[in-house]
């Protein structure tokens, strides 16, 4: 007989003692799901593409978003606190001082996927989904597309579009076309 065997499971409150304690100092790691996971090194491409997207993103709008580059936000309903390579959130300020984005302040968010392909677009996108985020795209960097999954509906995207070239529409900036080639490239 195969022994049960139980992961413990962690809450919110649980990885803020831990980070205030000074615990996970030395560590690279987030919440996903109630578990701390190790985030691998981050790579030259994975670097350069996430800062040079941001960069692109923030000139194409403008004030009215505020893009983060590998910040935490949390999403306390399934105990996470990942930390995204972009998130395009609401620009709320000092608002951040006592919380970092939800989920209703999340416009959209993007992972450069080298090695983490698998963990991006499995709990990954199920957790950003079963938030609400409303929208979620994934850079493959191996075969250089970009993954757009968006349509929620019980708890899961409905639509998981690849793009190689063209031009996408975030759901919530219906006038600005981002250039996939600019992503990629």
């Amino acid at each position: 007989m195969t022994p049960h065997v139980a992961i413990a499971k962690w809450t919110l409150e649980d990885y803020h003692q831990m980070i205030a304690a000074g615990i996970l100092s030395d560590r690279r790691v987030e919440l996903l799901n109630g578990e701390i996971i190790e985030m691998p090194p981050e790579g030259e491409p994975h670097a350069y593409y996430s800062r040079t997207s941001a960069k692109y993103l923030e000139q194409l709008l403008g004030g009215r978003a505020e893009v983060l580059q590998g910040k935490p936000i949390t999403i306390p309903a399934t105990q996470s606190e990942p930390e995204p390579d972009i998130a395009v959130v609401q620009p709320l300020g000092r608002e951040y001082l006592r919380h970092h984005p939800y989920p209703e302040n999340i416009f959209w968010l993007i992972e450069f996927s080298n090695t983490s392909l698998r963990k991006d677009s499995d709990p990954k996108a199920k957790a950003y989904a079963a938030a609400g985020i409303p929208e979620y795209w994934i850079v493959n960097l191996q075969k250089m597309e970009l993954i757009v999954m968006r349509d929620l509906r019980d708890g899961n995207y409905q639509s998981e579009v690849t793009l190689t070239t063209g031009t996408v529409t975030p759901l919530l900036f219906p006038d600005i076309e981002a250039s996939v080639r600019r992503l990629l490239d």
